[in-house]
């Protein structure tokens, strides 16, 4: 059996992983679509009405919350991998997947639909950059697949409030 010699390195040869372009870019994408999510739920919080607003209310605040501690962890991986997070509102209103939230008052299972479309096109976006993400380092992909899996759990029981059986 043959041995293993380890080479002691110089400081100079010791680097940290750096995201190339395309990761960056596939991770600011996730993030401005966690901002807009995080900014769209709390519009439909502050505005929805109707037949069970107090659950639907707090289950918002869920949605927001997600987002907002997400496009944390995201914009933080970002930094870790030394690449820029932009979430300046001006960046995430002109570069967000999201559909536009519409204005006013809007009833609980108007906002139940509008707000799970927006919880799927970020699943989509995630989704959509997942393999070349994992192509490149598979240690962000695992915060993708925890991010997709928490978003569709909480789409799951959002939609839920306008499921008929």
């Amino acid at each position: 059996m043959g041995t293993t010699t380890n080479a002691r390195r110089t400081d100079a040869e010791v680097t940290g992983f750096q995201a190339s372009p395309e990761l960056s870019a596939a991770l600011q994408r996730v993030l401005v679509d966690l901002i807009e999510l995080h900014l769209q739920g709390k519009q439909a919080h502050w505005n929805v009405v109707g037949t069970n607003f107090r659950d639907l209310h707090l289950q918002l605040d869920e949605v927001v919350d997600f987002a907002r501690e997400a496009s944390d962890t995201v914009a933080e991986r970002l930094r870790a991998l030394d690449a820029v997070p932009d979430g300046r509102s001006d960046t995430v209103a002109a570069t967000t997947s999201l559909p536009e939230f519409p204005a006013y008052e809007h009833s609980t299972g108007e906002v139940v639909d509008l707000i799970t479309a927006r919880i799927y096109a970020v699943v989509d976006t995630l989704r959509t950059v997942h393999d070349g993400v994992d192509a490149e380092d598979p240690s962000t992909a695992d915060i993708l697949h925890q991010l997709i899996d928490g978003l569709e759990k909480l789409a799951w029981l959002l939609k839920s409030e306008n499921r008929k059986v």
